[in-house]
């Protein structure tokens, strides 16, 4: 049998099983209100979390094609970060843990798998995550950690895989 055969087979009965089909009774979702679930909703896989350690309810998080999310309730409401960047794929957050204002972000997914998405280096925020300066390593392409040097946060050290399905 066609795949085209198969097609028209399975479609013909898709319809004709509407047609039997019982009305949906739209009132019974008259008490449903709708709402932001944040980012998993907005921008698919999460693919880097970080938190303020003296405020746990401030957290971060990278996504694979979002960029950045801060949430100040505990991961309740999330508001995005990283808007105006060339990037939107995250790999590493950290916090510096002397001063929470002190954020940087890797781009690109860092853990290869069938699908991911580049980034073009590394930035830093010392507001928040209000504003974001480009620090470099463009061409890494896929950072998946950020070290804070304990005494010194201007020292980082940074996990990248590069170009990872091609000879270096």
């Amino acid at each position: 049998m066609s795949i085209q055969k198969t097609v028209l087979i399975v479609t013909a009965i898709l319809c004709s099983s509407l047609l039997w089909a019982q009305p949906l009774d739209m009132s019974l979702f008259e008490q449903f209100n709708t709402r932001n679930i944040g980012p998993a909703g907005m921008s698919g896989r999460v693919t880097a979390v970080d938190a303020v350690r003296e405020n746990p309810d401030i957290i971060f998080i990278g996504t694979a094609a979002g960029g950045v999310w801060k949430s100040e309730s505990g991961g309740t409401h999330w508001k995005p970060l990283f808007q105006n960047e060339k990037v939107a794929s995250i790999g590493a957050i950290a916090i510096n843990p002397q001063n929470p204002n002190d954020i940087w972000v890797g781009t690109g997914e860092g853990n290869p798998r069938n699908r991911l998405t580049s980034g073009y280096g590394i930035y830093r925020s010392l507001d928040g995550g209000t504003t974001w300066t480009f620090k470099g390593l463009g061409p890494t392409r896929h950072i998946h950690r950020i070290i804070i040097h304990p005494q010194n946060p201007d020292v980082i050290w940074v996990g990248a895989i590069g170009y990872p399905w091609r000879e270096h």
